[in-house]
């Protein structure tokens, strides 16, 4: 068992995101966890990086209680295009992910550099390391982001809506990234996003968070028109067509689905 909550709770103030939450993550598995705005995924992220505290139950690492900064767990951002003038390579990006947590002991630059080098080409990077991460593509900066977050051979993978406006190629290519990490070295991968489309072949099971509820399965457990109707309380259809779902309701969550275009 790589992760478990148990009945975890949160909340802000009088209102609860979630409530009795009951998660496993496996080895090797690709969680993805789904919902609208609001709806507590990245509070979720926050809470397993131990920057968050539980209202209610608790959560654990490897049979070991959360805690902050630890290595062993590796977090992927938004896909965020930093401005053109920006100074830093992708080589001291990835480097800052090697060595940034020894703050005040010796290090082996030569053994950081290499390290970093050999990051950089598992993600495929090697070509553009050298160039100023701010004239890079997005897609190029998410796969430097890839290797930053992957420095500490982490065990769990935490993706917070890595694909964000990335065009479908580039998109292809960071959701091939992880899943061959996940297949070669067993890191489980829990994936948030609001279009589950870009990695629907790749999901082993969903976490849905609606409305202070949650639904857990695999994607065709959970991505149907009766479970996303009895959790937001209003009718939702869940079409299937070629290989994509499309969710279609109401205005109140229409925005946050994983809908086709």
């Amino acid at each position: 068992m790589i992760l478990e909550i148990e009945h975890g709770a949160l909340g802000f103030g009088d209102r609860t995101l979630w409530h009795d939450l009951n998660l496993r993550v496996e080895p090797g598995e690709f969680l993805a966890v789904l919902g609208p705005n609001g709806s507590g995924k990245t509070s979720l992220l926050r809470t397993i990086l131990g920057m968050q505290r539980l209202d209610a139950g608790s959560a654990r690492l490897l049979g070991e209680p959360i805690r902050g900064g630890d290595r062993r767990i590796g977090y992927v951002p938004q896909q965020k295009i930093l401005p053109p003038g920006t100074p830093l390579r992708g080589r001291d990006l990835v480097a800052l992910g090697v060595d940034g947590h020894r703050f005040g002991l010796p290090v082996s630059r030569a053994a950081d550099r290499a390290r970093a080098a050999e990051l950089i080409a598992e993600v495929g990077a090697t070509g553009y390391a050298d160039r100023p991460i701010g004239r890079l593509s997005g897609g190029e900066q998410q796969r430097l982001r890839v290797a930053q977050a992957l420095a500490g051979d982490p065990v769990l993978l935490l993706c917070d809506e890595p694909l964000l406006s990335l065009d479908l190629q580039n998109q292809r290519g960071v959701a091939e990234l992880l899943d061959r990490r996940r297949r070669e070295h067993d890191t489980a991968v829990v994936f948030v996003t609001h279009d589950v489309n870009p990695v629907l072949g790749l999901v082993d099971r969903v976490l849905y968070l609606a409305n202070g509820r949650f639904r857990e399965g695999t994607p065709d457990e959970v991505l149907r028109s009766d479970v996303l109707s009895d959790l937001y309380g209003t009718p939702v259809d869940v079409i299937r067509t070629g290989g994509r779902v499309v969710v279609v309701g109401g205005l109140e969550h229409a925005h946050h689905a994983e809908v086709a275009p």
